[in-house]
């Protein structure tokens, strides 16, 4: 019973609902980010001149005619940055978590200094979730088909956080309230997908080695046990 405790205990470290957390989040940050891009296309040039027109700071009739765009965009701003703080920590959460599962005293500290680190953090995450794969010891042959998903994840992302940091201020359409569009939604889509995809494949990895592992355990527990040899009283022969 003892053994049958620990490996439960064991089983629940597996980061399945951590898993679960990153893919919910992800989702929710793309159609966040998707309705931002819709507002911006359908109504973000004319809210922009609107509110240069007034200087910022409009009132009286002039705020009643955009207080609502401007209450919707505030919104979908919020919901943003929202969701994308909320992935974040979802997926350090995961990998965390996913290191821990291949290794119970693995520290998260290492976790932390790859994404928050400046310079480093273009590198470490994805040496990180390599590590871990590799340690989870998977099947031959799948070397070259996990590099490909880590990969074009790991682009997906360097080029989402290009698009931001990099394209939008250098943007020459200044009539637009974020300059949010098409591109960057269209990368950071992808990138969701290949890190949702990774995450899973990681994950799976895991539940079909514990599995692996779990079941020599199970047959050895569950085993009729030899006989002792030993010669009932009595009993000559």
């Amino acid at each position: 019973m003892a053994r049958g405790e620990n490996n439960v205990r064991y089983t629940q470290t597996l980061p399945v609902r951590a898993a679960s957390a990153v893919y919910v989040t992800l989702a929710a940050h793309v159609l966040s980010l998707g309705a931002l891009v819709i507002f911006e296309l359908s109504r973000g040039r004319r809210l922009a001149a609107q509110l240069a027109a007034f200087g910022g700071r409009p009132q009286g009739a002039d705020a009643e005619a955009v207080v609502g765009a401007v209450t919707m965009f505030a919104v979908l701003m919020m919901l943003v940055a929202g969701t994308s703080i909320a992935a974040a920590a979802a997926y350090v959460t995961w990998l965390v978590r996913a290191r821990q599962a291949n290794d119970r005293s693995a520290a998260s500290g290492p976790v932390a200094a790859a994404w928050l680190i400046p310079g480093l953090n273009l590198v470490a995450p994805a040496v990180l979730v390599d590590e871990v794969w590799r340690r989870t010891r998977p099947p031959a042959g799948q070397r070259g088909r996990w590099l490909a998903l880590l990969t074009g994840w790991w682009v997906s992302w360097l080029a989402t956080l290009a698009l931001v940091t990099i394209r939008l201020p250098l943007d020459s359409s200044a009539g637009d309230l974020t300059g949010v569009g098409v591109p960057e939604l269209a990368c950071s889509a992808v990138a969701a997908l290949l890190c949702a995809t990774t995450v899973r494949e990681l994950t799976r990895l895991q539940q079909a080695a514990r599995t692996c592992r779990a079941e020599p355990e199970t047959v050895r527990a569950f085993s009729p046990q030899p006989s002792t040899g030993s010669t009932p009283i009595g009993h000559t022969g």
